[in-house]
């Protein structure tokens, strides 16, 4: 019989809320998030850290969750989709309306991840070129889309966010994270 690991108290702030579990050290954040907090729009793809549909912001931070143990998040300040809204407690966040208003998306799997790496984005940079709107979602791959709508919601976003001061403050301008190809509507490739 294999040795089990023993379970630990593990506590973060996740969406605005202190929330205490006893997990296994080695849990991943996206199964404690999914299985045990119920918090199913971080959703599961890859499980390797290249797909961005599991991105959430941990400590203000883009990051996959399916990478992220549980001793590694314990005591963070993490948010996911369903942690952000508007102004008012069941309002769109003006991202999320942006997305929904500029079609930057189609079937749906990877458009928390999305709205949530804009949101570390647009927090870093309120204003960001069409080459930051790249190097910001480059972490989120959509499978349905040529990217075309979601970089329309990006910047409709950013407008949006600006007037409103929804975006929050600078957290940290280097966004590191792997390159990948966006294509426009056009089918051009940038």
């Amino acid at each position: 019989m294999k040795n089990q690991p023993l379970e630990q108290t593990w506590s973060a702030r996740v969406n605005g809320q202190l929330r205490k579990l006893s997990v296994s050290p080695e849990t991943r954040l996206v199964d404690i998030l999914r299985n045990q907090l119920n918090l199913t729009g971080t959703k599961v793809s890859c499980e390797v850290g290249r797909c961005g549909a599991c991105m959430i912001l941990m400590n203000g931070e883009p990051v996959n969750a399916c990478l992220v143990m549980a001793y590694q998040s314990e005591g963070s300040v993490i948010t996911t989709i369903e942690g952000l809204h508007g102004e008012k407690e069941g309002e769109l966040h003006p991202i999320q309306q942006a997305f929904l208003e500029e079609g930057g998306f189609q079937c749906g799997y990877c458009t928390p991840g999305m709205i949530i790496s804009t949101k570390a984005l647009l927090d870093a940079c309120p204003n960001p070129s069409l080459e930051q709107i790249e190097t910001g979602l480059c972490g989120n791959l959509c499978r349905c889309t040529g990217y075309g709508g979601i970089i329309r919601a990006v910047n409709k976003a950013s407008e949006r966010c600006e007037v409103k001061g929804t975006v929050g403050t600078v957290v940290k301008e280097n966004v590191n994270r792997s390159a990948v190809n966006f294509v426009q509507t056009d089918g051009a490739e940038t």
